[in-house]
């Protein structure tokens, strides 16, 4: 008697796609993404490839119509459902092409809620290239298994951004002047989070005042050594999601 194939498919190609998905959703495929499932995954007729669009879960869905530069996928099945997503943001400071998109790429990977970036004073980039951004966190999506994307916000002001700052949400900062071990400060600190980074040169004095007279601020340390901003960003998000995010009792067997 066959063995019955494991379901859902682990090795079907996957694949983010801007359509909202469900049991019979046809989604059409032409440019990149059918050139990456046709040219390089060599996909057939009647092949599995699993998408996810950010809101529904992930899908399994049949390949068909196949030609040359496009193709159709039929949703047959939901693999996995929307996942829950831990209350996190992480605020950052623009910093060079390449740092920048390796901060995008490892909060997605490491289960980031939001992203929002922040203008600063000593800031070498005023502007962000936010398609590049979302292209490399829908690329880590693809890779890491994960369904919902984080959100990508407009980039704003350190000033606004304090302003606006919602009630009941913690702000840890890494302070480069002291502030107390992020570990005790996780610790003491549960429930909805955001974690703010500066740049390359760090908070200039006045803003790192007014962070700290912001009543929602905690001011961390991150340890003995100067860390580059996008090591900053990536370990601190690593340290909440270890003590207050889904780190914290996680289940391999649940996956």
């Amino acid at each position: 008697m066959p063995a019955t194939p494991a379901w859902p498919p682990q090795s079907a190609p996957r694949l983010y796609v801007d359509t909202a998905l469900g049991a019979g959703v046809a989604v059409a495929l032409d440019g990149s993404p059918a050139h990456y499932l046709i040219a390089v995954m060599r996909v057939k007729a009647g092949d599995t490839v699993l998408l996810f669009d950010g809101k529904s879960g992930e899908w399994a869905a049949t390949a068909r119509d196949i030609r040359k530069r496009d193709l159709v996928l039929d949703c047959v099945a939901q693999t996995k459902p929307p996942e829950p997503v831990p209350d996190f943001w992480l605020c950052a400071a623009p910093i060079k092409k390449g740092r920048i998109d390796l901060i995008a790429e490892k909060a997605c990977e490491l289960g980031v809620a939001r992203l929002q970036p922040v203008l600063t004073r000593r800031a070498v980039v005023d502007k962000l290239n936010l398609d590049r951004l979302h292209a490399h966190l829908v690329e880590a999506a693809e890779q890491c298994g994960r369904n919902m994307l984080p959100e990508l916000c407009e980039m704003v002001k350190l000033d606004a951004l304090l302003r606006d700052w919602p009630d009941g949400r913690h702000l840890f900062f890494a302070d480069e002047t002291g502030g107390t071990p992020i570990a005790e400060a996780l610790t003491a600190h549960p429930g909805p989070a955001a974690f703010l980074v500066g740049p390359e040169g760090g908070f200039d004095p006045e803003e790192r005042a007014a962070i700290r007279a912001h009543p929602a601020a905690v001011p961390v340390s991150l340890g003995p050594r100067i860390l580059r901003a996008e090591t900053a960003a990536i370990a601190a998000t690593a340290a909440w999601m270890t003590l207050n995010g889904d780190w914290k009792g996680f289940d391999p067997q649940s996956d």
